[in-house]
């Protein structure tokens, strides 16, 4: 069995706990080259670590890692928790792994997409009280996201996915009854590192650094968690300027795969616009897939499996606006 690493630092005097995550899916390996090309900066001593911990793993999915694709057995961010009974390779790493991010304040999580487009940043939900993704820490996701370096911000992952899966479960259990048994039918298969971590009172990014193959994934990788060791004043250095130009965006449906054969009706970019009654794909029955409303189509996924995500739908929104820094004082609820 492949083994897990992480490459942890600690000052001596007391700040905040940062662990940073790379390639939790195999083929996404933008964070594992800016991560490593930190830690060679700590450990030359051309970074110096003044205050807290931080924790660095390169490669979160080492079976992934070495095969070259997204998931080993299955897609680690997804319904991630420990388990009593490991089965797949992606349970024991979520029984070493979920411990590991619940002794840290602050994760940010670096990955990248398979379709052409810019880098972004994945945030959660406003801070609210409800019973799927509470938080206190809306405010300061949202004033870290506008200062790692990129010019667009996306939320509503788990809320717009939580109803994804509930339409997958009902339509899986109108075709085969005992389909409710696999995984990507539970309510909580929405829930990957960043979820976790809000779960445990933690605050979390997912930075998304670009197409899989972008040369200037690394270098924004890099740059994001440069960043973040200032802002949170791990290390001294001027601590980030807020981007004023930052694009938000709400993802507000998620649309399934139904068949292998499904297709799109041209080779969609993330973010590009899509109007009310567009075209975006056909269904190998015939089926013609249209925009519902006036907005942006996120992660398209040509090569997708049946009953899995094939592309989501966004709207703008006014969210990240506002750029107040998040303070040093801020900690688990």
């Amino acid at each position: 069995m492949l083994p897990f690493q992480s490459v942890s630092f600690s000052a001596v005097a007391p700040g905040r706990r940062l662990i940073v995550t790379g390639a939790v899916h195999g083929n996404e390996v933008a964070g594992t080259h800016g991560i490593r090309r930190i830690i060679g900066e700590i450990e030359r001593g051309e970074l110096e670590l003044r205050r807290g911990r931080v924790t660095f793993v390169p490669i979160t999915n080492p079976m992934a890692f070495a095969l070259r694709r997204r998931s080993g057995d299955r897609n680690l961010n997804r319904n991630l928790a420990p388990t009593a009974n490991p089965v797949e390779f992606e349970d024991h790493i979520a029984n070493w792994l979920c411990p590991l991010l619940a002794e840290h304040e602050v994760l940010l999580d670096l990955h990248s997409f398979q379709a052409t487009g810019q880098a972004f940043v994945m945030v959660g939900p406003e801070s609210n009280a409800g019973a799927l993704e509470p938080t206190v820490h809306g405010d300061d996701e949202r004033d870290w996201a506008l200062r790692l370096g990129v010019r667009r911000a996306v939320d509503g992952w788990l809320d717009t996915y939580a109803r994804g899966v509930a339409e997958r479960r009902a339509r899986a259990e109108r075709q085969a009854p005992q389909a409710g048994r696999r995984h990507d039918l539970d309510p909580k298969y929405g829930v990957g590192t960043t979820e976790y971590m809000r779960g445990t009172g933690g605050m979390a990014l997912t930075l998304e650094c670009g197409q899989h193959e972008d040369p200037a994934g690394p270098e924004v990788a890099w740059r994001a968690i440069r960043n973040t060791l200032a802002l949170f004043e791990l290390v001294d250095a001027p601590p980030p300027l807020p981007a004023h130009d930052v694009e938000g965006l709400r993802l507000t449906t998620v649309i399934d795969k139904f068949d292998r054969a499904d297709r799109f009706v041209r080779p969609w970019q993330s973010f590009d616009p899509v109007r009310a009654g567009e075209t975006i794909g056909e269904r190998a029955d015939g089926g013609v897939v249209e925009a519902p409303t006036d907005g942006y189509i996120v992660f398209p996924n040509a090569m997708a499996e049946a009953n899995q995500e094939w592309f989501y739908l966004a709207e703008a929104t006014a969210r990240f606006a506002a750029a107040a820094a998040p303070t040093s004082s801020s900690t688990r609820a």
